[in-house]
């Protein structure tokens, strides 16, 4: 059947560079959408009931992970240093980093919600009161961002203080191997020799237990791919049904990703911002991939890069990993 849904008016007071994302990525051969605006305000309230999933490993493994090496760990980034995490929402990994740290100088944060942000910033302060926190509202993947934000890490900085990236959550998963270097790079051009990185990856694993994360039992992943398509309809003028798709989830096993889709369930057609685009039955729009990496497979990215991986800590179930590795 070939749905034809009432046009909304739209409203031309949106964010462009949103618009225009969605605009170019529904327009593709092989739709797609980028990952990053999965976390609204409400997609990551719904990506919080994720982490609390019995299925989804990723976070628990990693705090566990962090938590038992907190020791060692410190002692790799070293005292008086400068953290800055790109991504940090709400910035309670680093919180568990910072405490255990010898004299932490400042800490860098940078999200795409300035609300979110000061909320960790008060928290922060509250344990923290000595630590010169900066935290800079924008988009980590954008150039824009990055001068401001380096320039902060500069001025920060004072004779023999390291810098340090905080990467976790495996969010260096969600970029292509090709992306992932070059998103490295731009790290490491701005920081100096024997600055520091701090970053978590997931590793290969059965099939199984991957796809448990990824299509848990309760919907809740199933409600956070589709509230991407709430957002585009609230904030874009869409007009996309949600009950005319489905969430999808699978292991590419040659990738070595998980990929995410909304999978149209009929012939439909969906207006955005005036624009038409026709989906016919079983079509995918990809909104998501989470690349696995061996111990071995992420070293050469890192050195590739131009960092030199120091030390890994794994899970004792050979789930998930969290590196240190420096700057040559």
């Amino acid at each position: 059947m070939n749905m034809v849904l009432m046009t909304p008016e739209y409203n031309s007071e949106v964010d462009d560079t949103f618009l225009q994302d969605v605009m170019e990525g529904l327009r593709k051969h092989k739709k797609t959408l980028p990952c990053k605006y999965l976390y609204d305000k409400k997609g990551s309230q719904i990506f919080e009931k994720i982490c609390e999933l019995d299925d989804y490993y990723i976070t628990r493994t990693e705090e566990h992970i962090i938590s038992s090496n907190l020791a060692e760990i410190a002692e790799f980034i070293g005292p008086d240093a400068v953290i800055m995490e790109p991504g940090a929402g709400n910035c309670t990994k680093a919180m568990c980093i910072l405490t255990a740290l010898q004299t932490p100088i400042s800490y860098i944060p940078i999200d795409i919600s300035s609300e979110i942000l000061m909320s960790a910033k008060n928290t922060i302060t509250a344990q923290l009161p000595k630590l010169n926190i900066q935290p800079i509202v924008g988009d980590f993947t954008q150039s824009e961002c990055w001068p401001l934000l380096m320039q902060n890490m500069v001025n920060m900085r004072g004779e023999g203080q390291r810098r340090v990236v905080f990467f976790p959550g495996s969010t260096i998963g969600n970029f292509s191997p090709e992306e992932a270097v070059a998103l490295l790079k731009k790290f490491n051009q701005q920081m100096s020799i024997n600055d520091g990185l701090l970053i978590s990856t997931d590793l290969v694993k059965d099939s199984v237990i991957l796809h448990r994360a990824y299509h848990d039992s309760e919907h809740v992943t199933e409600e956070f791919n589709k509230n991407l398509l709430l957002r585009i309809n609230n904030t874009l003028s869409g007009n996309f049904d949600l009950k005319n798709f489905s969430h999808q989830a699978f292991y590419h096993e040659k990738k070595q990703r998980v990929e995410m889709h909304l999978v149209s369930l009929v012939e439909q057609q969906v207006c955005i911002a005036g624009e038409f685009f026709n989906f016919f039955d079983r079509e995918t729009i990809h909104t998501e991939s989470s690349y696995k990496y061996t111990k071995r497979g992420f070293y050469r990215l890192l050195e590739q890069a131009g960092f030199d991986p120091c030390c890994t800590w794994i899970d004792e179930n050979d789930y998930f990993a969290v590196h240190y590795a420096k700057v040559l």
